[in-house]
């Protein structure tokens, strides 16, 4: 079985959570779905610290390009060079 995304994970922790607060689970299926709920949870933020972590190498390199890229900015011309 294919590894969910994150919006599907969150999808379903708040299906589980919502039939939880709702009474819709008995006491043999409780133990369950808070063992797949802890589940979700890690697989959750695991991806975030990987989202997190890829932003940060993304934005470290442009950085480093950014430093490394001659100025853009044009040279200003002194005003007593302007004729009028």
């Amino acid at each position: 079985m294919a590894e969910l995304s994150y919006a599907q994970a969150m999808a379903r922790l708040d299906e589980i959570l919502e039939r939880i607060e709702r009474g819709e689970v008995d006491i043999d299926q409780l133990s369950a779905l808070v063992e797949e709920a802890a589940n979700l949870v890690s697989l959750c933020r695991r991806k975030l610290t990987q989202a997190e972590m890829q932003v940060q190498r993304i934005t470290e390199r442009l950085e480093r390009e950014a430093e490394g890229a001659p100025s853009e900015e044009a040279p200003k011309e002194a005003d007593d060079e302007v004729p009028f």
